[in-house]
């Protein structure tokens, strides 16, 4: 079984409302099981939302979030991140639960990027880490890809 970004499969679940529908994840995915997933609606953020950045100073990363050292603000300064952890965690209930040992998961977003993220200016400029999903399932050794990857 396999967690996928919601997104890349075109729901509008991004925080623009829009979507990141990628044409060669739904080709990798013909004949196998995956489940869809957005962690920031699973952790009670609506859509649309205010876009929010994990604040990387120093090389922090959503492992930092789960450990409560850094935020998650949105543009507006919003501290968005129970919201984060939340769906992090909900996103992680759902893959044991399904004996999940992959995830294709939305490259750079503060959820669910895994190689780069944002860098918390809202500046466009991103930075090695992940995000506060990606760290979560990383930590419980499922493989982590992104649309690029594919």
């Amino acid at each position: 079984m396999i967690i996928v970004s919601a997104c890349l499969l075109g729901e509008n679940c991004k925080y623009s409302g829009g979507n990141n529908k990628a044409e060669n994840v739904i080709k990798y995915l013909e004949g196998k099981e995956y489940i869809l997933v957005c962690p920031e609606q699973l952790g009670k953020l609506s859509t649309p939302r205010d876009p929010s950045e994990i604040i990387t100073e120093g090389n922090k990363d959503g492992n930092d979030v789960l450990d409560k050292n850094i935020k998650v603000l949105s543009n507006k300064g919003v501290d968005v991140t129970a919201n984060f952890i939340k769906g992090a965690e909900e996103t992680l209930k759902i893959a044991k639960e399904h004996n999940v040992k992959k995830a294709i998961l939305k490259a750079g977003s503060p959820s669910c990027g895994y190689k780069k993220i944002y860098d918390g200016t809202f500046s466009g400029n991103k930075v090695q880490g992940m995000g506060v999903t990606a760290a979560i399932l990383n930590k419980e050794n499922i493989e982590l890809l992104d649309e690029d990857d594919i």
